[in-house]
């Protein structure tokens, strides 16, 4: 019994999460996350956040400007300029983002990388959650 216990608090946590979120209106810290994907030049990353929200993958991709970017490839040191996707989506749906990405993306390594969410503007949160379906 105490094992089936530890084994099940933490699905048991988040039905209770999500029982107190629907009753009280409040949100549930980390149930949405922000993606940030590189892209090689505007019209690529123009492509992948269109194939994103075409998959219901994302509620918004915010495309930004270039930027410099200095990392190690292969060992050597590289400068190059990129641009930037913000990805507003649902943390469960991140997995399944990244696959899609890694599957259309150019790079041989893209950089798919997520935060969680803590806080926002609730209306803002229940849009993300209204034009991302859940499983």
């Amino acid at each position: 019994v105490v094992i089936l216990s530890l084994l099940m608090y933490p699905m048991l946590r988040s039905l209770a999460l999500q029982l107190h979120s629907a009753v009280t209106g409040s949100y549930i810290s980390g149930t949405h996350s922000i993606a940030f994907i590189n892209c090689l030049n505007e019209q690529i990353a123009k492509d992948i956040a269109r194939a994103i929200l075409d998959k219901k993958l994302a509620a918004c991709v915010n495309i930004l400007p270039k930027s410099s970017a200095l990392y190690f490839w292969k060992g050597e040191l590289e400068e190059s300029t990129e641009i930037l996707l913000l990805v507003k989506t649902r943390t469960s749906k991140i997995g399944e983002l990244s696959n899609y990405v890694r599957s259309i993306h150019p790079f041989e390594i893209p950089e798919i990388i997520s935060l969680p969410i803590d806080q926002g503007n609730p209306l803002y949160l229940k849009w993300v959650e209204e034009n991302v379906p859940q499983d």
